[in-house]
């Protein structure tokens, strides 16, 4: 009987894993209870690098209830979160399991200070801006769309930023997609030798309209010899 020793349990590599198990066929009483431990300890269990997993169990198995209080906790910390290497898994798992207004209320926090491109640089944030693309309704990330116009060709050359442009071009609705795309091909032939910029590349060449694909493709024509022998650009050409 492990009651009254689950926030012990789920700090250790071990219980964490033997909390996840039970919480995957437990009842809601019983995870009532395990909730109820865990709730004053929440904040502390999402940056664990064990204790995190058995949050997100909590967004995946919980009830929506229990996602909307642990969810509550988050508030005024989703920047630290997204930040930190463990408590950014935590954000990616809410963000797929509450509901609409909450992930609106939460992804809300990254607006002020530029904080949204201080999370697509980094190597923990950039994560929460893909998934926010991929999961939350267009009109409450309106924002993010915003602090990117006129970033796209930066971004797209940057470790971490290609990521998010390429989840961009997959889920934005128009106008957005129009737009970032006329962004890139005003810059797509520094893309082409670029390390990162090569992918985001490739990507428009893979998914993109038939327009689009075909502006890429003649431009990567035009400079065949060279883009066939560039280290970056010569994936490009393999496309």
């Amino acid at each position: 009987d492990i009651y009254g020793h689950i926030v012990e349990f789920s700090g250790d590599q071990h219980g964490s894993r033997f909390i996840q198990q039970k919480l995957e066929t437990a009842n809601s009483d019983e995870k009532d209870q395990a909730f109820r431990e865990i709730l004053p300890n929440a904040m502390q269990l999402m940056t664990d690098v064990f204790g995190n997993y058995v949050i997100q169990k909590f967004f995946e198995h919980g009830n929506q209830s229990q996602k909307k209080t642990l969810a509550n906790q988050m508030k005024n910390h989703i920047l630290a979160l997204s930040l930190q290497m463990y408590g950014c898994r935590v954000v990616q798992k809410a963000l797929e399991h509450i509901l609409t207004d909450q992930q609106a209320s939460l992804i809300a926090e990254l607006q002020k200070d530029k904080q949204v491109m201080r999370c697509v640089k980094d190597q923990n944030g950039n994560h929460v801006v893909q998934k926010a693309i991929e999961r939350i309704p267009a009109e409450h990330i309106q924002f993010i769309v915003n602090a990117f116009t006129g970033q796209v060709c930066e971004l797209s050359k940057h470790a971490y930023g290609c990521r998010v442009i390429q989840r961009m071009l997959e889920h934005c609705v128009e106008p957005t997609r129009s737009a970032v795309l006329q962004e890139l091909h005003g810059c797509a032939s520094q893309l082409i030798t670029d390390q990162y910029g090569n992918y985001v590349t490739q990507h428009v060449i893979e998914h993109g309209r038939e327009e689009d694909r075909a502006a890429i493709i003649a431009l990567v024509i035009s400079g065949i010899i060279i883009y066939s022998k560039h280290k970056f650009a010569s994936n490009v050409v393999e496309r």
